[in-house]
């Protein structure tokens, strides 16, 4: 036991969804559509041909996703990505599970912050806590966290369910990974969380994302939205992964990486990230997905602009390209 005084979180009052109001509901998530203005960029191309020549010849395409896209109610396209299987594996961090849930669950995600931590009220949601027991029911089962919440999410039939990323994974078979840090979502502060079930749930997640990124020789690695979570996991699974490939001979080096943000950066990116002593050094995307992870083999490229236009016309993009793309047939071959 900590000689420490620990927060005693059975004193905290949950109070019910429907009180709370969401900033994204069912009705603003965007319908399957081909966007009426596409993204322009003159690589933009390229990295369509990446990925449609990397699952064609049965390569892996891993997107790692920050909780943005979904807040945005661009779900539907990425949930018919991984029904597709052209993604093969969907990595996200704690929030973007949480909003998945949440907008299957519920029909809205996403609160008025400044609002709900003035009353001491923010995160704190009866039926989001329900994620906690989920989460100890994987963590009894050796499932992981994306994996645990999946499962229920179809199983359970959520009315919502058409929206959710885990339960398309559940239902692919493809797996979608959750990588949470602790004490930076709204579920940790519940009486019912357990750190040991969200510890041992969201490492087996960084395993299973490890053995996709051993694959990921001919791929291509997708990083939407995720300025910290998505580039430090990745960075340490090709670690991993390359640890083991030259212990057997082999190469984790020629891939493809692609970051969509909002920052802007040189046209000279590829060149590297400033000196420590300028802030932008210290923006993960660049100096490891764009630069450090594809110096001695690798591609990479950079998409400055809003999700809601970029991730659509990715869609439109791919789904035209491999219309005639059968999985069962490439994963035969």
């Amino acid at each position: 036991m900590s000689r420490y005084e620990l927060f005693d979180r059975q004193q905290i009052i949950l109070r019910q969804i429907e009180q709370r109001g969401h900033d994204l509901v069912v009705d603003a998530c965007r319908p399957l559509a081909s966007p009426a203005e596409r993204f322009a960029h003159p690589e933009f191309g390229a990295l369509i041909d990446a990925i449609v020549a990397a699952r064609r010849r049965g390569r892996p395409v891993v997107a790692m996703l920050g909780g943005h896209p979904i807040k945005l109610g661009l779900s539907r396209f990425l949930v018919d990505l991984i029904e597709r299987r052209i993604i093969t594996h969907l990595a996200t961090n704690g929030a973007g599970i949480i909003h998945d849930y949440e907008l299957s669950l519920v029909g809205g995600t996403s609160e008025n912050v400044p609002k709900w931590i003035a009353r001491g009220q923010f995160g704190l949601w009866h039926e989001t806590s329900r994620l906690n027991d989920i989460i100890n029911l994987a963590a009894s089962r050796g499932e992981g966290l994306g994996e645990g919440v999946g499962r229920t999410i179809e199983t359970e039939k959520f009315p919502n369910r058409d929206l959710s990323l885990a339960a398309a994974g559940w239902r692919a078979g493809v797996p979608v990974t959750a990588h949470v840090g602790i004490g930076s979502d709204i579920i940790h502060a519940h009486a019912n969380c357990s750190g040991a079930a969200l510890g041992a749930t969201s490492y087996t997640d960084f395993l299973i994302f490890a053995r996709a990124i051993q694959q990921l020789e001919g791929g291509v690695f997708l990083n939407i939205g995720s300025a910290v979570a998505g580039p430090e996991v990745y960075l340490k699974a090709l670690s991993m992964a390359r640890n083991v490939a030259q212990q057997r001979g082999q190469e984790v080096r020629h891939f493809t990486t692609a970051v969509f943000d909002l920052v802007e950066l040189p046209e000279n990116y590829r060149a590297g990230p400033p000196g420590k002593e300028h802030p932008q050094y210290y923006y993960r995307p660049w100096k490891t997905i764009l630069v450090r992870t594809v110096a001695d083999g690798g591609q990479s490229y950079y998409f400055c602009g809003d999700h809601a236009l970029t991730v659509p016309s990715l869609w439109q993009e791919l789904v035209t390209r491999l219309a005639d793309y059968s999985p069962a047939r490439q994963s035969a071959a």
